[in-house]
């Protein structure tokens, strides 16, 4: 599998779970706020990476619960399942996340039992979704991937990364609309000095409670991540 490097332990990335992070290359949406542009633009050859983790979580046995697998978009990944069993093999725990723009792979990878928790990240309201992801789009796959998660009763949770330039409080309005009664988090942008595009900034922490206020409207447990609230 094409991991491009990976974090050893991180207590933020799977809920509830000491984890390792993995992240894979290539993407096939461009989002201008993308913080990973270097997986999307230029991913490298990754020559026994795959080995090198697989070696470390053998050795981090009873340290570690877990493993999140992130992008790039990890679903474009044609030997992500193999992969998996391998880790699950080593009685880790597997976070997947995922842009949701492949929702028969996203089914597949479902229903093999591997996935112990997933987030997909909501671009946008349909509308805003060009403008979020960098292209011209149809939103019928993202909002198949989200059925496919209100369904699937593995544990999971849907995301936003709120960009001021991007997005507008409707926005978050009509995501509400789409998710209902879901786990959702508004996640504050964070300017990584190697972005996608231009035109992203950060919403203020009055604005970002209007963003709240909005997705809350049909969507309640709606919270802010990485900010108080």
């Amino acid at each position: 599998m094409n991991i491009q490097g990976y974090q050893k332990l991180t207590l933020l990335d799977f809920p509830g779970k000491v984890a390792c992070t993995l992240f894979t290359g290539g993407c096939n949406l461009r989002c201008p706020f993308c913080h990973n542009a270097i997986l999307v633009r230029s991913p490298h050859e990754s020559e026994n990476v795959e080995n090198e983790v697989l070696e470390y979580l053998s050795r981090r046995k009873g340290l570690l619960d877990g493993v999140c697998i992130t992008g790039g978009e990890p679903l474009l990944q044609p030997d992500l399942t193999d992969f998996m069993r391998k880790v699950k093999a080593l009685g880790l725990a597997i976070k997947l996340d995922t842009n949701g723009s492949l929702p028969e792979r996203l089914k597949a990878i479902l229903e093999t039992g591997l996935v112990d928790y997933v987030a997909m990240d909501v671009k946008s309201s349909p509308e805003g979704y060009a403008k979020a992801i960098g292209m011209e789009t149809d939103f019928s796959p993202f909002e198949e991937s989200i059925k496919l998660l209100k369904a699937c009763g593995i544990p999971h949770e849907f995301r936003t990364t709120a960009v001021r330039g991007i997005h507008t409080p409707n926005d978050f309005l009509r995501i509400s609309e789409i998710l209902g009664d879901e786990p959702y988090f508004i996640q504050g942008f964070v300017d990584s000095g190697n972005l996608l595009g231009e035109g992203c900034d950060t919403f203020s922490e009055a604005e970002s409670h209007v963003l709240l206020q909005n997705a809350r409207t049909h969507t309640p447990a709606a919270m802010l991540r990485g900010q108080n609230e």
